[in-house]
C-alpha cells in the first residue's frame, strides 16, 4: 500500500509542477507590464476557471492527501515509540578526563599460555597522589652541558 502510495505521490508532484509552470500570470497582458491591474476591480479582472486551473486544483488536493496519508502511514509503522532522547543510553559516570580509573596494568597472554596481568608503574600526574606503598619519583637535577 506505501509503494502504490508513494508512486501516485511522485507522479502528482510531476504533474503539479508542469501544470503550474503552463499557466499564464494573471498580470500577462501588456497593461501588467507597467502596474496596470486592467480593471478598477479589488484583486484584478477575474476570468472563468481554465482547464489548467481546475487541472491545478485538483492535483494540489491529491498531492496534499497523498502526503498526509504517507505521514499517518509512516507513524503507524514505527517500530518504536518515544522520542529519541527516551531511547538514548545513560551517560557513564562522570570521571575527571585523563584521571586513571584503578592501577593501571597490562595484560600479557603467551602463546599457548595463560594470561597474566601485570601492573604499570606509571610517573604520577601532578595533583595526584601515588598509589598506597609507592613512593613519588625524585627529581634528578639536569644533566651538565658541555660548552
Amino acid at each position: 500500500m506505501t509503494i502504490v502510495l508513494t508512486i501516485i505521490h511522485v507522479i502528482v508532484c510531476f504533474f503539479l509542477v508542469v501544470v503550474v509552470l503552463l499557466q499564464s500570470g494573471k498580470a500577462a497582458d501588456l497593461a501588467g507590464a507597467f502596474g496596470g491591474m486592467g480593471s478598477q476591480t479589488a484583486f484584478g479582472p477575474r476570468g472563468s476557471a481554465t482547464v489548467l486551473s481546475k487541472a491545478t486544483t485538483i492535483a494540489a488536493a491529491v498531492f496534499m492527501v497523498t502526503s498526509l496519508t504517507l505521514a499517518i502511514l509512516a507513524t503507524r509503522n514505527a517500530t518504536a515509540s518515544g522520542s529519541v532522547l527516551e531511547r538514548q543510553k545513560a551517560p557513564a559516570a562522570k570521571t575527571k578526563p585523563g584521571a586513571p580509573t584503578g592501577t593501571p596494568s597490562v595484560t600479557i597472554t603467551p602463546e599457548g599460555g595463560t594470561p597474566r596481568t601485570i601492573p604499570l608503574n606509571l610517573p604520577s600526574q601532578p595533583g595526584t597522589k601515588p598509589p598506597a606503598g609507592q613512593q613519588p619519583p625524585a627529581k634528578q637535577p639536569p644533566a651538565p652541558t658541555k660548552k
